[in-house]
């Protein structure tokens, strides 16, 4: 059976990785015989508002009037089935979810971060992992300027986060969390129940075949940006200790220590690290097919990260922390290998493993997070949901 499915979605200024979701999933639905609907806005809006309009954009992020009106608009006209939701801030709002509910139609909300319980959306502050307005109150994140630096823009996010809270929105609503680690934050706020979250990760398209173990070069590979949050540090004091180990350790990508790292490469003749720069994704693919393995040290709970589910689509292992989304994505013996935060001695003793699991790393992608996998899970909740509402 085919829906009609009104996707929902706020872009940011920066394109990311929520833009490339929404998209994928609108061609996934598109070319499997649904008729889809978009309902977008952009945060560059902003450049060419006036001063009028600028004034009310606080407000419409906690409640947007003209989206509520739009989206019943659309609803109608369009008949539509179930809406789906990924990204509301700034401009759209959550009054996309009662325009839905107002006609009558589900609503389902993907949770890219940690935005319902963190309004900085990253659980991470200051260099290391932060989980205060959880245990403490929205008000830490005011005190601390967690979003963009802004007391005002923090209180701004904080508001809509409260009045979403005494709405009581997130009990008319369905959830769909890229992991189990994301449903977990998600109930611990406390409004938000296990039965309203299904958990369906994102998916990559298959691009190359998987290279048999003997086939590829002898190196560990890095791909992301140069940051303290994303542990290069620590990847450079592991190759640094593992110096006789034959491995040679290839870093992709820029940020704010990259001359840093280079100076720490010259300085400690890090001869088997190289730094490679910024590169296209095609290039980066290419040199993962052939790594042993793939490594991600990072120092935060993370969204979803692509990369590691890139890399098992080529039969390429992981080694990840011990730690939130990576940790859970990353299933031990089977996809990749765990190692505690923070801890060389622990990664080190990761990438001794054995590496020859390509096969069963491919398994695990086949299963989990290939497009065809997704659009099953995917309707599968819209089926679920659409099926609950026509009995209320």
């Amino acid at each position: 059976m085919s829906y009609r499915i009104l996707l929902v979605h706020n872009r940011y200024q920066i394109p990311g990785g929520e833009d490339t979701v929404f998209e994928n999933e609108a061609r996934l639905l598109e070319e499997n015989g649904h008729t889809v609907f978009r309902y977008e806005r952009n945060n560059s809006e902003l450049h060419s508002m006036n001063k009028a309009e600028k004034l009310r954009v606080p407000f419409d992020t906690i409640y947007s009037a003209k989206t509520e009106r739009e989206v019943r608009k659309l609803i109608r006209e369009q008949k539509i089935d179930i809406v789906h939701v990924h990204n509301t801030l700034l401009l759209i709002s959550s009054s996309v979810c009662d325009a839905a509910r107002k006609e009558h139609v589900p609503v389902v909300q993907t949770i890219h971060n940690f935005r319902l319980v963190c309004p900085n959306g990253l659980c991470y502050r200051d260099g290391k992992i932060c989980e205060d307005c959880l245990k403490l109150g929205l008000q830490c994140a005011v005190k601390h300027r967690c979003y963009r630096s802004s007391r005002a823009e923090t209180l701004v996010i904080v508001l809509s986060l409260l009045a979403q809270r005494m709405r009581n929105i997130y009990r008319r609503m369905h959830f769909i969390a890229l992991t189990e680690f994301n449903r977990r934050m998600l109930v611990r706020e406390g409004q938000i129940a296990l039965r309203q979250i299904d958990i369906k990760p994102n998916f990559t398209e298959e691009t190359h075949a998987c290279i048999p173990y003997e086939e590829r070069k002898p190196q560990i590979l890095f791909a992301g940006r140069l940051e303290e949050s994303k542990g290069i540090r620590f990847l450079l004091e592991v190759a640094r200790r593992m110096k006789d180990s034959g491995l040679l350790f290839v870093i992709y990508g820029t940020g704010s220590l990259e001359e840093e790292c280079r100076r720490k490469i010259e300085e400690e003749n890090l001869v088997h690290v190289k730094l490679m720069g910024q590169a296209d994704h095609e290039v980066i693919m290419e040199e993962m097919a052939h790594s042993l393995a793939l490594i991600l040290p990072t120092r935060w709970y993370e969204g979803f990260p692509m990369s590691l589910i890139e890399a098992m689509s080529l039969g390429t292992p992981c080694i990840v922390p011990r730690l939130g989304n990576a940790g859970d994505i990353i299933e031990e013996g089977r996809s990749g290998y765990h190692y505690d935060p923070d801890d060389t001695d622990s990664c080190m003793h990761a990438l001794k493993k054995p590496l020859n699991i390509n096969d069963a790393v491919r398994h695990e992608y086949e299963t989990k997070y290939s497009r065809a996998k997704n659009y099953e899970i995917l309707l599968g909740i819209y089926r679920k949901l659409i099926e609950e509402n026509a009995h209320e």
